[in-house]
């Protein structure tokens, strides 16, 4: 099984470089516990791009990790699936246009893709990630392991359902 984790955002903007970072722990950690038996792809981007269609395609299951302003929990899981939307610029793009990228671009379905948003509470310009991201993410970063050592019908059961809360 191979994992692509992908943390997007910001790091200038407060919590919004909250997915960034926390994959950065989690590599860091599963390097520490010498994970070997799962292959993990680590990767963080300021933004979503459509060519990241090509880091999506050599893995079987994804998770995109990014910081929510309007998140209500703690933090929410939830599975993806290609939709267009008019986020495609520049500037934006949704991890559903992503998929929508994935599928016109390689005529093929997408790997099963889960979003993992973190609430968020400031961001920003130049300010650090606040004290309640932090707390957040290390729940999130727990969570994570756990999926990582999961089968995909975990997965499934999680996305929607899963909120943070204990």
């Amino acid at each position: 099984m191979k994992f692509l984790l992908l943390g997007y955002g910001n790091p200038g903007r407060g919590d919004d470089g909250l997915g960034p970072w926390l994959v950065e722990r989690l590599e860091q950690q599963w390097q520490e516990m010498k994970q070997g038996r799962q292959l993990i792809t680590f990767l963080t981007a300021m933004q979503l791009q459509p060519e990241h269609v090509f880091d999506l395609e050599v893995h079987d299951r994804i998770l995109l990790i990014d910081a929510g302003m309007g998140t209500t929990d703690p933090f929410v899981f939830e599975q993806l699936h290609p939709r267009r939307d008019d986020s495609f610029s520049s500037h934006s793009l949704s991890p559903q246009t992503l998929l929508a990228i994935y599928l016109d671009t390689l005529r093929r379905q997408p790997p099963p893709a889960f979003l993992l948003t973190v609430r968020g509470e400031n961001f920003s310009l130049g300010v650090p990630l606040t004290p309640e991201v932090l707390e957040r993410i290390d729940r999130a970063r727990d969570f994570v392991c756990q999926l990582l050592r999961a089968p995909e019908s975990d997965w499934l059961q999680q996305a929607g359902r899963y909120t943070g809360y204990a």
